[in-house]
């Protein structure tokens, strides 16, 4: 048996977020607790939507004591600070730190014997859907506005953990490419990768099928086709990842994804490495490794992203060319595919026992060793 749980309710394209104010009226809320990161706050981003607010006299209290791995403190800050707003939802607005603070701050208003946190981790027992949340993305990468998950940083063990919930998938989504239009170059990128990676990942994990599929295909054929664009903040480019970003998330967020987020989140975990420049470097490498596993879907993957001729290519020819169109589009937008200066050699054995402890791993295509995901590290330290 499969299941697939997405927003009730999204809204698309140039001019989204004028719907925030309509949802918040149909659905009759009293006061937002708006909760968006500080650069955001600071250079007018977060502003775009206060001001309708505003506009249409709906009270708010800002919170922006966020991360970008967001941490437990974060959330238990924002918990206190939701519980004095006397709020009845959360409005986040950002990137993944953002929705992700948001999502364990609304499961544990409504789910307070979770309150310590840690205990969210994994799949947790929670019994009522958090505090509605209407999510605005302003990065095309997480896709955290359509997603059961989230990911949280637990400074003292040094480790991200992820939380796997239903009752957590924001109630509405308004991705307006209006919205990112302020993302620097490097920022655009790194979270275009990320949204690629989803995408990938999702394709070829274990737990992918027919209709994830679907989503996934489209999602890797958008991307390829629009991050470049992106990058130079060309409308069209940004339009087109705010909707493949999305759609990828319609599908990792139901059948899971492998190996390179794992080591992603205990790169971020460990060395602060913002999570879509992680995932970014790591792709092509291990895309590589899971290639053995993965049938016929490297074709299909270097179909979408435009490779002339696969149809005609044997298979070892088709998984180097998927490989290859993911590595040029990266170094196109500017990833630099090494871990070099980040990675300290000593820290690598612990490094692999995080990663291979992570919960995306087990949905890896190909088995993976902790002597393995050492390995990986390692190619990548040139």
């Amino acid at each position: 048996m499969n299941r697939f749980t997405l927003n009730g309710t999204s809204y698309h394209g140039h001019g989204a977020i004028q719907a925030v104010v309509d949802e918040i009226k149909a659905r009759g809320f009293k006061k937002a607790f708006v909760a968006s990161d500080p650069d955001l706050v600071k250079f007018g981003v977060t502003a775009k939507v206060t001001d309708l607010l505003d506009n249409a006299g709906i009270p708010f209290t800002l919170y922006s004591n966020i991360k970008p791995n967001p941490t437990i403190e974060n959330v238990q800050t924002g918990v206190k600070a939701f519980k004095e707003s006397e709020a009845d939802c959360i409005i986040a607005i950002g990137g993944g730190s953002s929705m992700d603070t948001s999502k364990a701050i609304g499961i544990i208003i409504t789910n307070p014997e979770f309150e310590d946190v840690r205990s969210l981790e994994g799949v947790a027992p929670t019994k009522n859907p958090c505090v509605p949340i209407i999510a605005v993305p302003t990065t095309a990468g997480t896709a955290a506005e359509v997603t059961i998950n989230y990911v949280i940083t637990d400074v003292e063990k040094k480790r991200k953990f992820v939380c796997v919930d239903t009752h957590d998938i924001p109630v509405v989504a308004v991705v307006d490419p209006d919205m990112m239009s302020s993302m620097p170059k490097g920022l655009t990128a790194a979270t275009g990768m990320d949204a690629l990676t989803h995408a990938i990942e999702g394709y070829i994990t274990l737990g992918a099928w027919e209709l994830s599929d679907m989503f996934h295909l489209k999602a890797i054929e958008i991307i390829a086709r629009s991050l470049r664009k992106a990058v130079e903040n060309d409308p069209d480019g940004r339009e087109g990842m705010a909707l493949g970003q999305y759609i990828a998330g319609m599908g990792f967020s139901n059948v899971g994804l492998g190996a390179d987020h794992a080591m992603a989140h205990t790169l971020s975990a460990w060395y602060d490495m913002p999570h879509g420049k992680a995932c970014a470097t790591l792709l092509p490498t291990i895309m590589e490794f899971n290639a053995p596993e993965t049938g016929e879907k490297y074709r299909e993957i270097a179909r979408v992203m435009g490779v002339k001729g696969v149809d005609e290519m044997s298979q070892e020819e088709y998984r180097k060319a998927a490989v290859d169109a993911v590595r040029k589009l990266g170094e196109d937008v500017g990833i630099v595919m090494s871990l070099k200066g980040v990675v300290k050699e000593e820290d690598i054995p612990q490094l692999a026992k995080d990663a291979k402890a992570d919960a995306c791993c087990p949905g890896n295509p190909r088995e993976i060793s902790i002597e393995q995901i050492e390995e990986l590290y390692r190619s990548l330290l040139v």
